[in-house]
């Protein structure tokens, strides 16, 4: 279900090397143009939800740190101290507009399980019904490698999905996505607009992120991609064009349009989706592959040649054809030990096999969402 007919939702998430102009720091004046554009939009009834990068930068100007550090620890002790400045910097931006806004940490623990998930929705919901802007970022500072988003791109489109945005905003340092490297290809050529699952886009996305952040043009595809399972439209722009979320209002399109090319998949099947960190995988043969991408079949035990990884009754798995494809993703209802005993085996021989049996499925369509 979209947001309100009479209610546009925006998602703008805006990178470390804009925010703090390659490491100096933050960019003030350019953080007042983004948000006298975000006052403006609020005017017009948009709901704005922002997706922050920059605390590990700003803490590392403020500590003095020349180089992005590699170590986890170091990472964390600096976005300890630059979410500080973040967090003030919009703050006191915003109120010159008397618009109140809210600071929101989170980790992939609290969109990988479910109840946590359903409470983030309920607080950011409540915020935006009440007129505050949400600030978001990953919350660098107890995150571990094991359960960070990895870049603030898929947490924005995480985040889109969360609250079914129609729009996710993704302001960087370059002009959009070119059809190759501008930088050493004088003809690159800007693409205006695609389906955000077109070979080509993914095909001409680079991997590479800049010194200071995360994530590359890659990352943003992805995070189109993780958008439109909720049906919402990305944008990928220059943060430096001084009127960019106004031309966006206008219907104008500056930088690359991304478009949904599916029909959005229901709540459940989103939060499914946007797990990025299986705990285990399965193997299928080839008929189990063809019944779950054809049919959209619940996979039975029957079809399973391999089972791997040591995971729990009721956490995330991976689906993957005997060449090591992955197909989809899906909730087991039985964990990895049982699953190894019941591959092959008919769903009337669970029970003979493991003395009970929880489900004739290991996976039922409904916990299941194909890739």
């Amino acid at each position: 279900m979209a947001a309100e007919a009479s209610v546009q939702r925006w998602i703008i998430k805006i990178g470390s090397s804009l925010l703090t102009n390659d490491g100096e720091g933050l960019d003030l004046p350019l953080m007042q143009r983004w948000v006298d554009q975000m006052a403006a939009l609020r005017q017009q009834g948009i709901e704005i939800i922002v997706v922050s990068s920059g605390a590990v930068a700003e803490g590392m100007g403020r500590l003095g740190w020349q180089q992005r550090p590699q170590s986890l620890h170091a990472l964390q002790a600096a976005a300890a101290v630059g979410q500080m400045g973040l967090a003030q910097a919009w703050e006191s931006r915003f109120q010159q507009h008397q618009v109140a806004t809210a600071q929101i940490l989170l980790t992939h623990d609290d969109l990988s399980d479910r109840t946590r998930y359903l409470n983030a929705r309920s607080t950011l919901l409540t915020l935006l019904s009440y007129g505050v802007v949400p600030v978001i970022n990953e919350n660098d500072t107890v995150a571990t490698s094991e359960i960070r988003f990895g870049d603030n791109d898929t947490l924005a489109a995480l985040v889109a999905n969360l609250v079914v945005a129609d729009r996710l905003v993704i302001l960087t340092d370059q002009e959009g996505i070119y059809d190759a490297d501008p930088r050493h290809n004088p003809e690159a050529q800007l693409i205006r607009k695609a389906f955000a699952t077109d070979p080509q886009i993914k095909a001409v996305a680079g991997d590479t992120g800049g010194a200071l952040g995360s994530g590359g043009m890659s990352t943003k595809v992805r995070a189109a991609v993780l958008a439109a399972r909720s049906g919402a439209t990305t944008h990928i722009a220059s943060g430096r064009n001084p009127s960019v979320l106004a031309a966006f209002a206008a219907n104008e399109a500056p930088g690359t349009t991304l478009l949904p090319d599916t029909s959005a998949y229901n709540a459940r099947k989103q939060w499914l989706a946007g797990h990025l960190q299986m705990r285990g995988t399965i193997t299928v043969d080839a008929g189990a592959a063809e019944r779950l991408l054809e049919a959209g079949s619940s996979l039975l035990p029957v079809g399973v040649v391999a089972v791997a990884g040591d995971f729990h009754r009721g956490e995330m798995v991976a689906c993957v054809t005997e060449k090591g494809r992955r197909i989809a993703c899906g909730l087991s209802n039985y964990d990895a030990k049982e699953a190894q005993r019941i591959a092959g085996v008919k769903s009337s021989n669970i029970a003979a096999v493991l003395g009970y049996m929880n489900e004739e499925e290991l996976i039922h369509r409904d916990n299941l969402v194909l890739l």
